[in-house]
This record gives C-alpha cells, sequence and structure tokens, in this order.
C-alpha cells in the first residue's frame, strides 16, 4: 500500500467576520430534463481575492446570505462541497463552482425553505455575493493521487466533491481504476448524466453505476442503493476494492456510510473499516444496524463526508 500523502492547503482566508466578494457567472440545472428537483451548477468569480488558485478539490466554499434570521441575527455561513477541480471551472483557477438543490423542509405540515440554499439557487450571472474559505483539510485527493484506483460513493449533491476529482484525475492522463456510485430516487435525479455518461463511454477505466431506489427493484424486493451496489455490482467492484492500494471516498446523506460499512465487511473488504467493540469477533451477517452505526468507524483509505 503506498503511503498516502495529502496536499498542504490553506484554510480560513476570508472568515464569517472578513468575508471576500465573489461574481455569480454561471447558474444552470445539472439533473436530467424534467426532473422535479431543482438542483443547480452555480459558479463564482473569486478574482480580485486572496482566495485565487488557494480551492483544492474535496474542499468547501462557505456564503454567508444576507438578512437576520427570526431572533434578529444575522443568517449563519453555510459551507457547500466544490465541484471544480484544483486548476478552477474549466481551468480558470479565478472560477470556483459548486452544486447546490433548493431545499424544502416540512414540519408540522408546514414548508420551510432553506435560507442560504435557494438564497444561492435564486442569483443570477453579476450577483454579488459574500463567501468564505477554504474549508476541509482532510476530504482531499493525495498528492500522489496516480498511486491508487478510487471508489466513489455519492447520493444527491454529495456528486459536487467527485466531479471536481474525476475532471482533476483524468485530464492528468490517470491510468487506474475510477468506480463512481451515484444513489438517487428516479433517472430524473442523476445530477451531470450527460458529464458522467461521456466519461464513461471514452474512458475504459472509468466505472459508473447509478443506483435508482424509487424505479426498479432488486431479486429480493428491496430497493438499490449506493450500498446494495457492493453486491449488485460486484463483477466491476470487487476487483477495485480487492487493490491494496484503493481508496475510498463517501460523500451525502449522513446514515448512508452505516450501509455501506455493513455491505462492504458482508463482503469482505474488512481495510476499509475499523472495528471495536467486539465486533470484528462476530460474522458481519449477524450485526444489527445499530452496531454498525456505533462500532464501526472509516480507516485510513476510507474519506467521509457526510451531512
Amino acid at each position: 500500500m503506498p503511503e498516502i500523502i495529502l496536499p498542504e492547503v490553506e484554510l480560513n482566508i476570508y472568515s464569517p467576520k472578513a468575508p471576500a466578494e465573489a461574481t455569480i457567472v454561471e447558474n444552470y440545472v445539472c439533473t436530467a430534463e424534467g426532473s422535479p428537483n431543482i438542483v443547480r451548477h452555480i459558479t463564482f468569480d473569486i478574482s480580485g481575492t486572496d482566495l485565487v488558485g488557494k480551492f483544492r478539490v474535496g474542499q468547501s466554499i462557505g456564503v454567508l446570505p444576507p438578512g437576520e434570521n427570526e431572533k434578529g441575527r444575522p443568517h449563519k455561513l453555510r459551507l457547500y462541497s466544490v465541484s471544480s477541480p484544483s486548476k478552477g471551472e474549466n481551468g480558470e483557477k479565478h472560477l470556483v463552482s459548486t452544486t447546490v438543490k433548493r431545499a424544502m423542509d416540512e414540519v408540522d405540515g408546514t414548508f420551510y425553505m432553506g435560507v442560504c440554499s435557494n438564497y444561492i439557487c435564486n442569483l443570477k450571472p453579476g450577483d454579488i455575493v459574500n463567501v468564505t474559505g477554504p474549508s476541509g483539510r482532510r476530504y482531499l485527493l493525495p498528492e500522489n493521487a496516480d498511486d491508487f484506483n478510487y471508489v466513489f460513493f455519492a447520493t444527491g449533491t454529495g456528486i459536487a466533491p467527485f466531479r471536481g476529482m474525476i475532471i482533476e484525475l483524468f485530464e492528468s492522463g490517470f491510468k487506474g481504476d475510477v468506480a463512481l456510485v451515484f444513489g438517487c430516487p428516479y433517472r430524473t435525479d442523476v445530477l451531470y448524466p450527460k458529464f458522467f455518461n461521456e466519461m464513461a463511454e471514452n474512458n475504459n477505466n472509468f466505472h459508473y453505476i447509478k443506483m435508482i431506489s424509487r424505479e426498479d427493484r432488486r431479486e429480493d424486493g428491496s430497493k438499490f442503493y449506493v450500498q446494495t451496489a457492493i453486491e449488485d455490482q460486484s463483477k466491476i467492484l470487487d476487483p477495485i476494492l480487492s487493490k491494496e492500494n484503493t481508496l475510498i471516498y463517501l460523500c451525502g446523506m449522513k446514515g448512508m456510510e452505516t450501509g455501506i460499512y455493513h455491505n462492504l465487511a458482508k463482503n469482505g473488504h474488512m481495510d476499509y473499516l475499523l472495528l471495536r467493540g467486539g465486533l470484528e469477533d462476530k460474522d458481519p451477517k449477524e450485526w444489527t444496524w445499530e452496531e454498525s452505526k456505533t462500532l464501526i468507524k472509516p480507516s485510513g483509505r476510507t474519506f467521509e463526508e457526510v451531512y
């Protein structure tokens, strides 16, 4: 196993008390046509700030929405995963992109719109926004990225860092294997479909696996989720996961990691996990959900970003 050498990064060049101003240059829907969920690709122009060239793929950019909450306090900072590679969107270091979904929550029959996500989704080219960052020092590609293979698990806007990572890897002539497992409810919820489909068509070492949970069913009647891909797509994933120089990255909704880790264990891929509480002495098929949730931690070969 090669040594994992993470890059040195600069953090919090701009803070909520002293943010930078960025200009919106792109804001477009990045789901398949007809999707009921509006997810947008947003690009910021950070020209004239000390952020130019400082974001590394896998880091986050902070956004400060204007206005105050119901207590009269300024709205809090929100972090968004960068979806552009380290060299910037379209190779322009002054352009940084992210992937944002309009947020709606129902509480007691009342719908509440997420303040920051909807603020960003409503921005138009030319609008000015206060930003902070960079944030994040571990969820990064290694400096020696070519020494590894990768399996990326994403749900929803958790696809953001993997878009940037995949661009970065393949534009540098990466020769290893990359598998992207993306989960969503419906086919119309697939994000950046044209980009990832073309990547799969043009690169034999890129494996694109879509897990659609609310349309088809597995043979036993259960749903297709990102974690079931470990079994359902074992012909693709097993050879990659079995290599000693493969790294796993997870990004998406909190809770997805439990099923992924349990399924990795059930299929013999223990090197990506750290077990405690006597779990190592039990057959993974006998682990309860609560045990999987509390007694499994990612090993040094597994990178996790859930929210």
